[in-house]
């Protein structure tokens, strides 16, 4: 299970450097400064996200389900939370109008994030 959490935080880590490098040489001045704001969120919080993962996998050698759990959450959490900004972000840029029906995913990602920080906190008291 370390060596799964560890690819996915590396390779979604790599993937929030490329999201915020694109926003500031491709998307800059193409998109608004709200639009930029909404981008920049979702980048930060994969970044934050990312480093949990990297912190849980130092909890992984206990191969509980809780450990499981949290990897699934926080990694959904990411995809559901920053995904859905990312699409949100650039729904102008790209004609994509029915990425408005996409908000509402925005704040399950942020309720999944935050089951993965229970679950983790948990996972660390349980664990001797």
């Amino acid at each position: 299970m370390k060596k799964k959490i560890f690819i996915t935080a590396s390779v979604l880590g790599a993937l929030a450097v490329i999201a915020g490098a694109f926003a500031a040489h491709g998307l800059q001045g193409r998109l608004t400064a709200k639009e930029m704001q909404v981008w920049n969120t979702a980048v930060q919080y994969q970044f934050y996200h990312v480093f949990a993962l990297l912190g849980l996998s130092s909890l992984s050698r206990y191969q509980t389900r809780l450990i499981k759990d949290c990897y699934y959450l926080f990694t959904l959490g990411i995809v559901f939370f920053s995904g859905s900004l990312y699409l949100l972000a650039t729904r102008g840029l790209t004609g994509w109008t029915w990425a408005d029906i996409i908000g509402p995913v925005t704040p399950l990602g942020g309720v999944l994030f935050i089951g993965g920080w229970i679950t983790m906190g948990v996972a660390a008291f349980k664990n001797k």
